[in-house]
């Protein structure tokens, strides 16, 4: 739809086609489609190849959302983002990374990315501004979350572009804690934006599901590993993104709401030492958070005053989050990064990162925020 049109008009028609009169897109569950000559492998219509019909209409409506040319959906968020690295970083390059990541993504360029030949190195988030003097040689991107993964640390964003375009490389962002309702980073010229669309896109927690984002002819090769590697994102779960992402704008504007006033109710409690949130003054990056973001997202993050297990017995007292990984979804949920996002990672190296064994990650969800703030008073302040 024309880019000037509102985001929750173009979240609900952009990519959809009538079929049948229907109003809803249908679900297409064949794996086959009929051969019409098409010249070329990846013209020919099949499910590995994301070129069905659900698959087409999802992709053209995140490419709208995200003002990108094209976008590709994949079978997780994790499939996204190493199809993606592997796709734009060939064997012998050099991929410059901020250290403060989801644990997954950390957890595959230290352990993984190496065995394919391609090289990884960890700069400070803290220090982004200063991203340049970490370059190589054969330094093929810059990679980094808009909102990082728990912390919620904000990176120099425009100077992570400058840098990687001065030297010929590729700015790749993951906007899963944004998403494009509070942030387009191809309005700072990023290259590939990436989402665990498992998160915000979808909203519902049922659906696993990834997005790679960008120029068609950045992600022509990406596109080519998918179909090769088969990370596919089947007929249904695509038609539950659709559905899901038409209600994005909504949902993340009371996400908003609801954690910027949760993150400063949590201040209050006597068993909260620290909280973390870009919408805080007192958070330091708050004035970037300003600058690039239009809303600071659903994300709360807390350190706790006293020891892991009497943590985890404050946790068992709450009634309304679950105690369980992911984030982005209707219900709030709360977890220790340590124990599940960031397990794979090191104890020190944890320590080195400032992700303490009693860091409390929220995903601050859409129920009543009056009956969320009573139920942290009751559970953290017994």
């Amino acid at each position: 739809m024309d880019k000037k049109t509102g985001f929750n008009t173009r979240a609900i028609h952009s990519g959809e086609k009538v079929f049948e009169r229907a109003v809803t897109q249908p679900i297409f569950q064949t794996s086959t489609y009929i051969f019409e000559g098409e010249a070329q492998y990846l013209d020919v219509k099949y499910g590995r190849l994301n070129n069905t019909p659900n698959h087409q209409a999802l992709q053209e409506k995140i490419a709208d959302l995200e003002k990108t040319e094209d976008a590709l959906v994949t079978a997780s968020g994790m499939a996204a983002i190493t199809t993606a690295l592997l796709g734009a970083i060939q064997s012998g390059g050099h991929l410059l990374a901020q250290d403060n990541l989801y644990g997954g993504t950390y957890y595959f360029l230290k352990e993984d990315f190496p065995y394919w030949g391609r090289e990884v190195s960890l700069f400070p988030t803290e220090d982004s501004s200063s991203v340049e003097k970490y370059l190589r040689k054969n330094t093929k991107a810059i990679y980094v979350e808009t909102i990082s993964n728990p912390l919620l640390k904000i990176p120099d964003l425009e100077k992570i572009v400058a840098v990687a375009h001065k030297h010929g490389a590729l700015a790749i962002i993951d906007n899963t804690f944004a998403s494009p309702y509070n942030f387009n980073p191809a309005d700072l010229g990023f290259d590939i934006v990436l989402h665990s669309a498992t998160k915000y896109l979808n909203g519902h927690t049922d659906v696993l599901a990834g997005v790679v984002a960008g120029r068609k002819e950045r992600l022509a090769d990406i596109r080519k590993l998918v179909c090769h590697l088969g990370p596919t994102l089947d007929p249904h779960a695509c038609f539950l993104l659709n559905r899901g992402i038409k209600t994005l704008g909504l949902r993340v504007r009371e996400h908003n709401s609801s954690a910027l006033e949760l993150a400063h109710f949590l201040r209050g409690l006597k068993r909260v030492e620290r909280v973390y949130y870009p919408g805080l003054e007192d958070h330091p990056d708050h004035a970037r958070a300003k600058r690039f973001l239009r809303g600071f997202g659903g994300m709360v993050s807390f350190d706790y005053k006293g020891s892991p297990d009497e943590l985890e017995l404050a946790m068992s007292r709450l009634r309304i989050p679950f105690i369980a990984p992911s984030l982005g979804g209707v219900e709030s949920l709360i977890t220790r990064p340590s124990t599940t996002s960031h397990s794979g990672i090191s104890p020190d190296e944890r320590t080195r990162l400032g992700i303490k064994d009693a860091l409390v990650r929220l995903s601050v969800g859409l129920e009543d925020i009056s009956d969320l703030k009573d139920d942290f008073r009751e559970a953290f302040d017994a």
